[in-house]
């Protein structure tokens, strides 16, 4: 079980965000950037310099997950991932059981790699596959192979890791059901699959090459009623396997696999971002850093604040987020005595007329002890949580 929200002193998550990639996929519109490897090495310095100072200003905090995510952190050598770590280690009370991840394209990951991230920590990977057909791997840009990601498992179970989610997009141009379907089996018939797969819708953003040749009608999306098709699909094939369906679009073998420090943002939970791009969330207060690892990394070294942008919520805008976020979690939903708890009003005194309507009209459920979405309700899930903000 999940508890949304968490309690406002619940051990915090750190997000590192690594922005380098070799390439940039067309979809992508993610803090990357191709061609400035060279300053890896400046940055993972920087990056210690950055937790030693957040841990000096949340030192009454505890860590329960790391999370590496980019970009491709995997370009960081095991002994640049060693000094990261370790820098985690000296800075914070960093809890024995703590997840680790970090996200990792699937070539070049070899086993010497592998076995060094394991030595440095690292507990949990998350790959990206995307698609294992080898039209769709084009379409989205991708310069693996199919036969990448299926060593890329083979290499980690061979060097000890036991949690590896694997990351999915459906709704690309030319997929069809079968070809959705062959991947799910795929990876649901392989000995050595993941625990955890993450499925994502794709969305075109604005800015991206895919939004370019969209709107000049070179690449055709397919339209909602196929997208959730695929995506009624997955949720079918998956549950048939018995994998748990716990948030919008994760699913895991078993209970105690559920992604944990994804759980953090789904509670609404505290999370220090660190890295050029990276967003964090402490009490109140909300922050993004400069974009450019360059300028991230010059105010690092200087002493200066990292963050180009900052928010403090308010009260009416903490609860909206606790529904819009914790409503996400399919089974679990917003726990009404963790809402009180968390907020100091019930759900009923926050939002009662915006439940009961959505109640009403079946997008909604509620049971003693919490609200949650229906089964039509998730379908549309993003229209629904867009009622509490």
């Amino acid at each position: 079980m999940i508890i949304a929200p968490a309690p406002s002193d619940a051990a915090v998550g750190i997000y590192m965000h690594i922005p380098f990639c070799a390439h940039i996929c067309p979809y992508c519109d993610f803090t990357t950037y191709a061609g400035k490897e060279n300053l890896i090495p400046r940055y993972v310095q920087a990056l210690e310099t950055a937790l030693r100072q957040e841990g000096e200003r949340h030192s009454d905090r505890s860590v329960a997950t790391i999370f590496l995510g980019g970009g491709t952190p995997s370009l960081l050598s095991a002994s640049q991932m060693g000094t990261v770590l370790d820098a985690c280690r000296g800075s914070f009370a960093i809890a024995p059981d703590a997840e680790i991840t970090v996200e990792c394209n699937p070539n070049g990951l070899t086993a010497g790699l592998l076995a060094g991230y394991r030595e440095a920590g690292v507990n949990r990977l998350s790959i990206g596959a995307q698609t294992l057909d080898r039209r769709g791997l084009r379409t989205l840009g991708r310069q693996h192979e199919s036969s990448n990601t299926l060593a890329a498992l083979d290499v980690a179970r061979d060097t000890g890791f036991d949690n590896v989610s694997l990351d999915l997009i459906f709704g690309w141009p030319g997929q069809t059901l079968e070809l959705w379907q062959r991947d799910l089996m795929v990876v649901l018939e392989h000995p050595r699959g993941p625990e955890h797969l993450s499925l994502y819708s794709l969305i075109v953003e604005p800015g991206t090459p895919f939004a370019d040749a969209a709107a000049r009608g070179i690449l055709k999306m397919p339209d909602d009623d196929a997208t959730a098709d695929l995506y009624e699909t997955a949720m079918t094939t998956l549950g048939t396997a018995g994998w748990l369906h716990y948030e919008v679009a994760n699913w895991a073998r078993t209970p105690d696999l559920v992604s944990r420090h994804n759980a953090v943002y789904w509670r609404n939970g505290d999370y220090l971002g660190i890295g050029a791009g990276a967003h964090g969330h402490v009490g109140n207060r909300r922050t993004m850093n400069h974009l450019l690892p360059e300028t991230w990394c010059g105010a690092v070294e200087r002493g200066e604040a990292t963050a180009s942008n900052a928010e403090t919520i308010d009260d009416r805008t903490a609860r909206g987020e606790t529904m819009m976020l914790g409503l996400r979690l399919v089974r679990d939903g917003v726990d009404g005595d963790a809402f009180q708890r968390r907020h100091g009003l019930t759900l009923e005194e926050a939002f009662g007329p915006a439940i009961q309507e959505l109640i009403d009209i079946g997008m909604l459920e509620r049971n003693e002890r919490s609200v949650r979405l229906t089964p039509r309700g998730l379908m549309i899930a993003n229209d629904v949580v867009a009622r509490f903000l």
